[in-house]
């Protein structure tokens, strides 16, 4: 597995990191363990979660895991936070009490005394940067973070964090994770530009688009009950965001990939990660897998070349810059100032 420095670090993380969001939930605690043991073993050392996550369940399987194999110091662990964790006004959001509040709890979940990248979850323009850069920083000189990034910012937002950190003397976010593959590629044209002028660490959610990238899904055909895309027939807000990644266009891309996979004599699901890996820019690239099989699957990205004849091919299904399928959205706007 090959080994990457993250941002301006003086760390190295594995090109492919561990995403544990099904992890306590669809993932049993102990298959879980067995997953995290098997990404070890082959080389990867970068494990990401989040406190929502399954309430909290995923912090607590990978917390249990990492205790009971004993390999807490050899890896560098990520958690998130930002979404809301309670019914109150402040149990959510990048405020310095929600923040400070939700690092304490994320430290017990894993039962560690300190997490290696502690991240913001999604921008909140409402709440002034440098609040919630003091409240990092009071947690990184504390000791209980090692280094602060975040997770689909805009290439503006970002600049302007690394402003206040500047201008008020804070640590500065490291890294940024945007979610990126072959559907969607618009963080090109600002953010991965930003990245490298700015040595920030670039960490792809997404890289399959939440599996449409495998080739597991049908363009006349339901999604299986048991999918992710399955929640696109629910009548929840997280539904609308799946109905829209469900297009004609998306799958035109698929059909388009798969010859180019075939060629290569692997499948759809391992060329799309491999692509996004030895994209320009690319730290690492986070896997998210249920099972152990998906997690083998997985793995076998990491041998796969991607020649500039193959870039090309997939640069003329989807241009450099470009979307048919949207996944990067979030906060990007100003928000108008209240204070």
């Amino acid at each position: 597995m090959e080994l990457r420095w993250l941002g301006r670090t003086g760390i190295r993380v594995s090109s492919l990191c561990l995403g544990c969001m099904m992890f306590g939930g669809k993932t049993t605690p102990e298959n879980s363990a067995d997953i995290i043991d098997r990404a070890l073993d082959s080389g990867i050392n970068f494990l990401d979660t989040a406190n929502v996550y399954n309430a909290g369940r995923s912090e607590e399987a990978t917390g249990e895991a990492l205790k009971r194999n004993g390999k807490r110091q050899q890896v560098i662990l990520a958690t998130k936070a930002w979404n809301r964790m309670g019914p109150g006004p402040n149990d959510m959001g990048s405020s310095r009490r929600h923040i400070i509040e939700q690092c304490e709890a994320s430290l017990r979940r894993l039962q560690t005394d300190y997490i290696d990248l502690f991240q913001l979850h999604r921008p909140q323009p409402n709440i002034p940067i440098d609040e919630t850069l003091r409240a990092l920083d009071d947690l990184v000189r504390s000791g209980k973070v090692r280094y602060i990034g975040t997770s689909t910012f805009a290439a503006w937002q970002l600049v302007e964090s690394l402003w206040a950190s500047k201008e008020l003397g804070l640590n500065r976010f490291v890294c940024e994770q945007p979610p990126y593959n072959v559907l969607d590629r618009r963080i090109e044209r600002e953010l991965i530009p930003m990245a490298q002028t700015y040595g920030f660490g670039i960490i792809p959610w997404s890289p399959l688009a939440g599996g449409l990238l495998t080739g597991k899904y049908e363009r006349d055909a339901p999604p299986p009950d048991d999918s992710r895309f399955a929640a696109m027939v629910q009548d929840t807000p997280v539904a609308e965001n799946y109905r829209q990644r469900w297009t004609d266009a998306s799958f035109d891309v698929v059909d388009g990939l798969r010859p180019l996979a075939e060629a290569k004599g692997v499948p759809l699901s391992q060329f799309a990660l491999a692509w996004v890996m030895a994209q320009p820019g690319v730290t690492s690239a986070i896997i998210g897998p249920r099972t152990m099989d998906q997690l083998e699957d997985n793995l076998k990205a990491a041998e796969i070349d991607i020649t500039d004849a193959d870039r090309a091919a997939v640069d003329a299904l989807v241009p450099p810059g470009g979307m048919v399928s949207p996944f990067y959205e979030a906060r990007f706007g100003p928000h108008p100032h209240r204070w």
